[in-house]
């Protein structure tokens, strides 16, 4: 038996999978029927309890999976929470452990553009069969618990929940050898905590979504830090001091081991160059060198190392292949995150929604791309802090065009125009109702002092959900 075996039981790693063979995932048609239903289903969850307003509560989603038999216990996880990086680190993590010859499973949210990427399987979104099959599997035992909880008073399964529940079950059925979880909210109380055996990852913790987890950094680190189970394996990011010292004391309460980033692995050297960056790592079993990672930004060669440090200690702790690391990073992606969706003028989209994201994509505009000048198309939930954010781009912005997102959590375009004229001046300010035309316009802005069609920039960002939009403005999946 491997050492990795010795740590995961549960695995059956064939001679291929040891041998750190690829895992290729055998093209999948999906038939007209299958699509229209998975849409089908999905209006049906989705008319549910939101995803914006969990409920903090384990025991709806414990109880579907133990009438189930709990499968999410059939195979290990690596648990992963933070305010920014998370679907980003999630992603790397999975392509480097289908590099190393295992068969992944990777639930994130929200989706971009399809609900199907939620529930990854072999680096592509579940198929419609699975996903259809995934919701027959759960639905009897949904539907046996929210009578349950109706009946004392409670609520039905939220949509996230039902998608946790999902997603476990499609998991154990495909069947994958580790599965990599994205939290929804928070930690303690998120649907995905019922997780037993994990290896915890902690990307940098920042404020947002004060209703729910608190106001101060202390709070929300609180909260994060529930996923971290007795005796687990933790890597964290670098975090500011109050949320280090909340991770390292709950982890010693759970007798669990840390690992911070500058203090146990770091980025030791890094260059921009083309499409992304190279990178030199340095981890507590080895040093990498020239890691061509395919993403842009500072904050993207963090979500690197944390990656790479959480999968060196979840595969037994000893260095890993340079072929591993080099192809899992070669084909790692993260769409949405700083992605040029256009070139000739270049066109950017990024899902930075708060002030922490907004800070990392000033940066790496700055770093990577040097634009003459830059134009933005901006639209944001209500939620948001729309002022912190557009008042930490404003130097980096040109002019900015403000639009509407087709959402109901959507800020209004009156009061985006009000907040953003206030910070960039009304002679900088544009509104336009409608996505395409809005980007448009942002593009022939960037066109009109006679630069060359390289010379300008335009980005847009301000909400996943925008993200999405415009990717399928450009024809992206």
């Amino acid at each position: 038996m491997s050492e990795l075996e010795d740590l995961y039981p549960q695995l059956e790693l064939d001679d291929q999978a040891a041998e750190n063979d690829d895992i290729e995932s055998l093209p999948v048609i999906d038939t007209p029927e299958e699509l229209a239903r998975v849409q089908s289903i999905y209006q049906e969850i989705i008319a549910r309890v939101p995803e914006h307003t969990p409920q903090p509560s384990l025991v709806r989603v414990q109880r579907v999976m133990a009438l189930m038999g709990d499968p999410q216990d059939s195979y290990p996880a690596i648990h992963i929470t933070g305010t920014n990086g998370k679907t980003s680190t999630s992603r790397m993590i999975d392509s480097l452990l289908r590099s190393a010859g295992l068969s992944v499973g990777r639930f994130t949210s929200p989706h971009l553009s399809d609900v199907r990427e939620r529930i990854s399987i072999n680096g592509a979104p579940i198929s419609a069969a699975a996903f259809c099959q995934a919701y027959d599997d759960v639905q009897p035992f949904v539907e046996l618990v929210d009578q349950e909880a109706q009946a004392q008073g409670g609520s039905r399964l939220s949509f996230f929940e039902y998608f946790t529940v999902m997603a476990f079950a499609a998991f154990a059925a495909a069947p994958v050898d580790v599965a990599v979880i994205e939290v929804g909210m928070g930690g303690t109380w998120d649907a995905t905590n019922i997780i037993r055996d994990s290896l915890a990852v902690f990307t940098p913790i920042a404020v947002d979504h004060e209703r729910w987890l608190g106001s101060t950094i202390s709070e929300i680190a609180t909260t994060k830090a529930g996923i971290i189970k007795p005796g687990a394996r933790v890597v964290a990011s670098v975090q500011e001091p109050a949320a280090e010292e909340i991770l390292r004391d709950f982890a010693k309460s759970q007798d669990a081991l840390i690992r911070f980033e500058n203090q146990d692995f770091e980025v030791l050297r890094r260059q921009a160059a083309v499409g992304g960056q190279v990178l030199d790592i340095q981890t507590p079993a080895g040093r990498y060198e020239q890691i061509v990672v395919p993403l842009f930004g500072a904050h993207q060669a963090q979500n690197a190392a944390t990656a790479l440090a959480a999968v060196e200690l979840f595969l037994g702790g000893k260095a890993l292949s340079a072929e591993v690391v080099e192809q899992g990073f070669y084909q790692a992606d993260s769409p949405g995150r700083l992605e040029v969706v256009k070139s000739s003028p270049t066109v950017l989209v990024d899902s930075a929604h708060n002030p922490a994201g907004a800070t990392a994509l000033q940066t790496a505009l700055a770093e990577n791309f040097q634009f003459e000048r830059t134009f933005a198309v901006f639209g944001a939930m209500a939620d948001k802090a729309v002022e912190d954010v557009l008042g930490i781009m404003e130097p980096e912005l040109e002019a900015i065009v403000v639009t509407s997102l087709n959402n109901p959590r959507a800020m209004p375009l009156s009061d985006l125009q009000e907040i953003a004229e206030d910070i960039f001046g009304p002679d900088r300010v544009y509104a336009e109702p409608v996505l395409a035309e809005a980007v448009d316009k942002a593009v022939a802005l960037s066109q009109t002092d006679g630069s060359s069609l390289d010379a300008n920039g335009v980005v847009v960002f301000g909400s996943v959900a925008l993200a999405g939009a415009v990717r399928q403005l450009f024809g992206l999946k």
